[in-house]
């Protein structure tokens, strides 16, 4: 299973990298368009094969926890993800307008604060993927590793809370007063 989770990853970014590659040096959108649809379907083989793995009698263990959450995030962040990759390669390989500038002030606050709603969405879905393979594929003694996951996500989203928005509130820049340089 971690092989899987890793060529996952790897597809991942090389399908990222590829389609943007095709889209600005070859000039090919339509083939550009297919490699980056090819990103959600990682996603797809790697529950496939996880749910394959426990319905074959496998005993879960922190890969198939992992392959849940690595679903939740790949799903909610990986849009934001290529539009960020593609801002990039446009700027740099095709004359694309430079990427827009680091953000600070209340602008970086909204930011935080909407990248901890993701990161909380990414964190129910890889919950909701745990509890339907604890409740639909295995005996209690085969999917008990798995109850393990659902506290590390709510420290996950409790360490993003404190690190993202929370510190940019209380310790990010500040917009200078109008009229003051």
């Amino acid at each position: 299973m971690a092989a899987v989770i890793a060529a996952g990853e790897i597809g991942f970014w090389l399908f990222i990298i590829g389609g943007l590659a095709v889209r600005y040096a070859l000039h090919a959108r339509r083939a550009s368009v297919v490699l980056l649809a090819m990103v959600p379907l990682l996603d797809v083989v790697v529950l496939v094969a996880t749910v394959i793995d426990l319905a074959g009698g496998a005993k879960a263990n922190f890969t198939h926890g992992l392959a849940a959450v690595y679903l939740g995030f790949s799903v909610v962040f990986g849009p934001s993800m290529v539009r960020w990759a593609d801002a990039r390669f446009a700027h740099r390989f095709a004359g694309g307008p430079p990427p827009p500038p680091k953000l600070w002030g209340r602008e970086k606050l909204r930011h935080e604060w909407r990248e901890f709603g993701k990161c909380l969405l990414a964190c129910g879905l890889a919950a909701a993927a745990l509890l339907a393979a604890i409740f639909a594929i295995g005996t209690p003694e085969q999917v008990a590793p798995l109850w393990g996951w659902l506290p590390r996500l709510g420290v996950l989203s409790a360490i993003w809370l404190v690190t993202g928005p929370l510190w940019e509130e209380l310790f990010g820049k500040r917009e200078p007063a109008r009229g003051v340089r």
